[in-house]
């Protein structure tokens, strides 16, 4: 099988992984002239944490750790209080246990699957356009000007895919506006600064938060919402217009803000990877048409409010790429990728179910109701020392996990998360540190 994945961001270099094992031939096209290094934290859960063991890359996941040791609120005078300590196994903490950079993850995969020989890069290249899509194949012109000619088109090229956008109706992608934006950026780290995820809640609907990384750098966000629909108007206004647009307004908006605010605007010209990110969700009516088929975000954007955007990503390439292994050598791939949204489709329905409070809650207006979320964040503060209840809460989250299937191709001998598996393609893979 021939396969064309567009993305090589976290869906795609894990579906190629599992592909190779079935003799399939990957071709992955990235927009990007190198991996970008990028990118804020993420979390990696549940199966997707079963799945980088089978990939045999979970001590890499642990090496590239944030180093953040939980999650501490900040007052109105700037001083830590209501602290929440990682704890291993334990989700007594908004800081993942498996806290990890988005470009280290994407390095990590990239490291995994760059030298086996059913696998190949392209960056700088793009689908120009899908020239056809068909019951024998899918063609599709590059960016560069080559058609060719594949089994399987792969859209893992983000919430806003260009390939998805060719292939599928308008009508048959919802796009969820959830009110709030998020705007990240990388700045220098002072020696004042620590390893905790310092989170400040300024009044007008808009936070603040400090977080460590591996690199020596500190991962600045603002957050906000609007107060009235003639701002709401103008921050969608800043997001379609551009990074001089966006700073301005930040400035406007954040000036006052209190805490490290005027540090973080100071910095954020200078900063390479500055990025205004206006919060929706991807719903799709279906996942494939013919032989193309979304992954990831480009399926099903669950937004940063979920939490679980890397690890739906991950187990999806791992269900897709299990279904499609079921196949015999002659066999159409349409089925694979019904089987693979049944499987997968009914999970990711229901984490994308955000509760109607959130984010309202955590962007306070006035300040009697930062007064209030300050007294409750202490209280669950408190509420997280108590074992017992933590482990309550734990085992109904581990219930409500999406089940791993068994693929017979990805259970065999060696493919059991050991190093040594990989070692059979590339054994620098878990001792390279990561390009770009």
């Amino acid at each position: 099988m021939r396969v064309l994945i567009s993305g090589a961001g976290v869906a795609g270099p894990t579906l190629a992984w599992f592909l190779a094992k079935t003799g399939a031939r990957i071709t992955i096209f990235e927009k990007a002239h190198a991996l970008l290094s990028h990118g804020q934290n993420v979390d990696i859960e549940g199966s997707a944490l079963k799945v980088m063991k089978k990939m045999g890359l979970l001590d890499e996941v642990r090496r590239f750790n944030t180093t953040e040791k939980g999650t501490q609120f900040i007052n109105s005078r700037g001083r830590p209080f209501a602290p929440f300590p990682v704890q291993k196994g334990s989700l007594g903490s908004f800081t993942s246990e498996f806290e990890i950079l988005r470009g280290d993850q994407s390095a990590i995969l990239y490291n995994a699957t760059k030298s086996h020989p059913n696998i190949n890069y392209r960056f700088n290249t793009t689908v120009k356009e899908v020239l056809s899509n068909d019951h024998n194949s899918v063609k599709v012109e590059s960016s560069d000007g080559e058609i060719q000619e594949y089994d399987l088109l792969v859209a893992a090229d983000g919430q806003w895919s260009k390939v998805r956008r060719q292939c599928f109706p308008p009508e048959s992608v919802k796009v969820v506006d959830l009110g709030m934006t998020a705007i990240y950026w990388t700045i220098p780290r002072l020696p004042c600064d620590n390893d905790w995820w310092n989170v400040y809640l300024a009044l007008r609907a808009r936070v603040i938060t400090l977080r460590p990384d591996p690199h020596g750098t500190i991962r600045a966000m603002f957050t906000h919402m609007p107060c009235s629909e003639a701002q709401r108007e103008e921050w969608m206004e800043a997001a379609r217009k551009g990074k001089s647009a966006q700073q301005a307004l930040l400035k406007k908006e954040f000036a006052d803000a209190g805490w490290q605010a005027k540090r973080l605007l100071d910095s954020m010209v200078q900063a390479p990877d500055f990025y205004f990110h206006v919060i929706q969700q991807i719903k799709m009516a279906k996942w494939s048409t013919g032989r193309v088929v979304c992954l990831g975000d480009a399926a099903c954007a669950p937004s940063p409010l979920t939490g679980m955007g890397t690890s739906l990503a991950v187990t999806a390439a791992y269900v897709l790429a299990g279904e499609l292994s079921k196949l015999n050598q002659n066999d159409s791939p349409i089925n694979a990728l019904e089987a693979y949204e049944r499987t997968f489709r009914p999970f990711v329905e229901k984490t994308q179910e955000i509760p109607s409070w959130v984010p309202d809650i955590a962007h306070p207006e006035r300040a009697w109701k930062r007064s209030i979320l300050h007294l409750g964040v202490r209280a669950l503060s408190q509420l997280a020392k108590v074992r017992w209840l933590i482990q309550r809460f734990e085992k109904d989250h581990r219930n409500g996990d999406f089940p791993l299937p068994h693929y017979a191709s990805f259970d065999e001998s060696g493919m059991d998360g050991s190093p040594a598996f990989l070692g059979k393609y590339d054994e620098k893979h878990l001792n390279e540190k990561g390009s770009a």
